[in-house]
């Protein structure tokens, strides 16, 4: 089991980073072209919205829900009863993507009004926004149907065409920047319609690999079909079970948009830096999981089921702490060398540091959460994610109002993460009480080990990054050369430490007896 779905989850990592690279060419481009400007605040909150709702109904919600039923369907019936399921959850969501998207469209200033509201006291970007989440909210339609392609492929174990994907939105992104927006007559609008022409690429590069697996299939509406109706069960549920972390990113976004200009986009510069392990490893990790533990319940097998999440978490602690500590130490220089160029100055460096360092924090619980709701959604339960998420999110506003005023919009970072510990917490002491998930032994020493091997690498970048303001006055090739230097060779430090502690790979592997 264990060699199966590491050789899978680096699948989806390795195209994942793919994704994550180009994600940060497009950063680069973006941050050079409009900086932490009014325009480039006005943009990230009207493509945050429509992202959000992708998150929340397509990869996060819908996901969670529709891929442990499509493999109930592919363990325990025949082809066409999947093939039926598909065609029916395609008319089903198709139809309310369609009403979703008017809606969204239509009540584009209400939605500023609610996510930014301090834009209204600047009538110029608060029509600017507006502007842009017009175009981008039918975003939403097309990205949904794309997750829901996506959960298709992920089932059959096709999980490098999902992951691949969001390569086309940031290639997209960038080719609006670079291309449209200079004979534009509001230059930023063009990345507005690079987010709307990024979804339609998107929905169609998926087709063909559907077709390869005879998954292509003509939308149908039933309305008495068991299997959309058990996804329907689920789905609402899992809104706030799977994003809880997103729908705090909105809270915090809400409340920058009432703080200085800039406030918003350093928020999302620091933030996306976090994005990169996140998604590369914790995402992956959890994409990969999902449909095998959800094989695992169906097929009443509770200790392998046991055993593929204390795997996971393993992992998860393994590579999440060492990227915490990196992205922590080395939160200066990394943003520095990725954007201080162009208009994003080095006081927009600084302010972007300190919120991610507070994000940084919180890597380590931003990944559990995804991997310890995956062992609830596996077992179709939705409902309890739910509670523990709703907790996480008002502990967050709480956070939020608290550490505002001391900390501005890094006081914002630090509750997220604050609100993620509490959240994965809650869930883990939830999966142990039930007796659904049962601890392997060895647990004290390998946390002792992986904390030493921290400790070392700490002090190892430290020493190596030096005073943060020396890196404001190298050229950009000095940057990113001495930044990939001190990233190899403290990646390096942390396995040989690792290795020496006894770390090996039998300690991430579940016991032979168990696998399937």
């Amino acid at each position: 089991m264990s060699g199966s779905l590491l050789k899978s989850t680096g699948v989806v990592g390795v195209s994942t980073m793919a994704s994550r690279v180009f994600g940060f060419v497009r950063d680069v481009v973006i941050a050079q072209a409009f900086g932490a400007s009014a325009g480039a605040d006005a943009f990230f909150v009207a493509f945050r919205i429509p992202n959000f709702l992708r998150r929340l109904f397509a990869e996060g919600a819908f996901a969670q829900a529709f891929v442990p039923v499509l493999s109930e369907y592919r363990t325990q019936r025949d082809v066409a009863e999947v093939r039926d399921l598909a065609s029916h959850v395609a008319g089903a969501l198709i139809g309310a993507l369609a009403a979703v998207t008017v809606a969204g469209v239509v009540a584009a200033p209400v939605l500023i009004a609610v996510f930014a509201p301090g834009f209204m006291s600047d009538p110029a970007k608060f029509s600017l926004a507006v502007e842009m989440v017009r175009i981008t909210f039918p975003y939403v339609f097309f990205i949904s149907l794309v997750a829901f392609a996506g959960g298709i492929l992920n089932t059959y174990g096709r999980f490098a065409v999902p992951a691949f994907t969001p390569v086309l939105l940031n290639l997209c992104l960038i080719g609006a920047a670079l291309w449209l927006a200079p004979v534009l007559d509001i230059p930023v609008v063009a990345l507005a319609w690079g987010v709307l022409a990024a979804g339609i690429v998107q929905l169609a590069f998926q087709f063909p690999f559907l077709a390869a697996l005879g998954m292509l299939v003509r939308p149908r509406l039933r309305r008495a079909h068991e299997g959309v109706a058990r996804v329907l069960s689920l789905i609402l549920p899992a809104v706030f079970g799977v994003s809880v972390s997103q729908i705090n990113l909105l809270v915090d976004t809400m409340i920058a948009s009432f703080l200085v200009t800039g406030s918003v986009s350093w928020l999302y510069f620091s933030d996306r830096m976090v994005e990169f392990p996140l998604g590369v490893f914790g995402i992956a990790l959890a994409t990969v999981i999902l449909p095998h533990m959800s094989r695992q319940h169906a097929a009443d097998s509770p200790d392998s089921f046991s055993d593929t999440l204390d795997w996971a978490l393993r992992l998860v602690v393994l590579i999440a702490t060492p990227a915490a500590v990196g992205l922590g130490v080395l939160a200066a220089p990394i943003l520095t060398t990725l954007f201080q160029y162009g208009e994003f100055s080095p006081h927009d460096v600084d302010m972007a540091a300190r919120s991610l360092l507070a994000f940084a924090l919180g890597l380590l619980a931003f990944v559990a959460v995804k991997v310890l709701a995956t062992g609830y959604f596996s077992r179709q339960d939705t409902r309890t994610p739910v509670r523990v998420g709703v907790v996480a999110m008002l502990s967050n506003i709480v956070l939020n109002l608290a550490l505002v005023v001391p900390l501005a919009h890094a006081g914002l970072a630090l509750a997220t993460t604050l609100s993620a510990f509490l959240n994965a917490g809650l869930l883990l002491r939830g999966l142990v009480v039930r007796g659904v998930f049962h601890p392997r032994a060895g647990w004290s020493g390998f946390m002792a080990r992986v904390l030493a091997g921290n400790f070392v690498l700490g002090a190892i970048l430290m020493v190596a990054r030096g005073d943060p303001a020396g890196w404001l006055e190298a050229d950009a090739a000095s940057r990113a050369l001495r930044l990939c230097t001190i990233i190899v060779s403290g990646m390096a430090a942390y396995t040989l430490v690792m290795l020496s502690l006894g770390i090996r790979q039998r300690d991430l592997q579940a016991p032979a007896a168990r696998i399937e």
